[in-house]
């Protein structure tokens, strides 16, 4: 049975490209393997709080020796390691932001970074095994190889960067480019996305 864990970071509801993207791809996957089972985090409606000083007293302490102030403050970030190590796949639909990614999905890596639980004091990740599909959606110009605004490009580039410091490395990137342009084309990127998780699928059988 395989384990997905769906993350959405747009602010936006129904228009969000990359929602629509997430979900094409979850659905569609779920149809060819019905018993899986889904883990939904909505970062861009319900954020992750930024770390704060007790966080990091905590994240470098032994647990043995937290107060109550300091297990609270790392509670949130306990559970979503334990999500995220728990989880086959990864589906993460982030839309670009002044060339970046939006606050609250670095407010959720900020959460999930750290020494012990995704790293080790080597450096060496420790979240391996799992598949990550980056579905993105980002404005009015073209920011892949070769296009205008490619050294602007500090979205996909961190999050595999990130990612694959804790050991994420087997990546699928679907864009859906230029959403703000009459040269995007939803559906066409929805089909993609659906093609993959299709292919992706039927390899697992």
């Amino acid at each position: 049975m395989t384990r997905i864990l769906h993350l959405d970071s747009s602010p936006r509801g129904e228009r969000s490209h990359s929602r629509q993207l997430t979900n094409a791809f979850v659905e569609e996957f779920k149809s060819l393997h019905p018993n899986t089972t889904v883990s939904y985090r909505d970062i861009g409606h319900n954020p992750p709080p930024h770390v704060t000083e007790p966080w990091v007293a905590a994240a470098y302490s032994d647990p043995a020796t937290h107060t109550p102030e300091l297990q609270a403050a790392i509670a949130l970030s306990n559970e979503l390691v334990d999500e995220l190590l728990a989880s086959d796949v990864i589906v993460l639909g982030a839309p670009m932001h002044n060339f970046s990614i939006p606050s609250t999905l670095k407010a959720y890596i900020d959460q999930i970074v750290r020494v012990g639980r995704t790293f080790t004091p080597s450096y060496e990740g420790l979240v391996t095994g799992k598949k990550l599909f980056l579905l993105t959606a980002r404005g009015a110009s073209g920011y892949s190889p070769g296009e205008p605004m490619e050294g602007m490009n500090f979205q996909d580039t961190y999050i595999k960067a990130v990612l694959g410091f804790l050991g994420i490395r087997d990546v699928t990137v679907i864009h859906d480019e230029k959403t703000l342009s009459n040269e995007s084309n939803l559906p066409a990127s929805i089909e993609a996305v659906k093609t993959t998780a299709r292919e992706y699928a039927s390899s697992l059988a």
